[in-house]
């Protein structure tokens, strides 16, 4: 008997922005801008590149190099991303190890 594996596809478990700040605030606790930006990028893959770019006010192409990692997108194009997305970006205090 073979066994058939599929790949995992993270926009699979996606489906709404609960699910999403939870990924998003997993995400930031590694404290790695390429993989929080590889993330964003995800899920606006999994919402519709498209139309994430057009509510955004970017061009897809934009968007797309916003969202690859390496890039260094300007905070403002992050949060207009965030805020299509249906998510909010809120802060805590740091927990410091004892």
């Amino acid at each position: 008997m073979a066994e058939h594996i599929t790949k995992f596809d993270v926009s699979d478990y996606l489906t709404d922005e609960d699910s999403i700040a939870e990924y998003l605030n997993a995400i930031l606790a590694e404290n790695d801008q390429d993989l929080l930006l590889s993330a964003i990028g995800d899920i606006a893959k999994a919402r519709g590149m498209k139309q994430i770019a057009e509510a955004s006010g970017l061009g897809r192409e934009s968007l797309y190099k916003a969202l690859a990692p390496g890039a260094k997108p300007r905070f403002e194009t992050v949060i207009k991303v965030l805020n299509v997305l249906g998510v909010n970006l809120t802060l805590s205090p740091a927990k410091h190890p004892a």
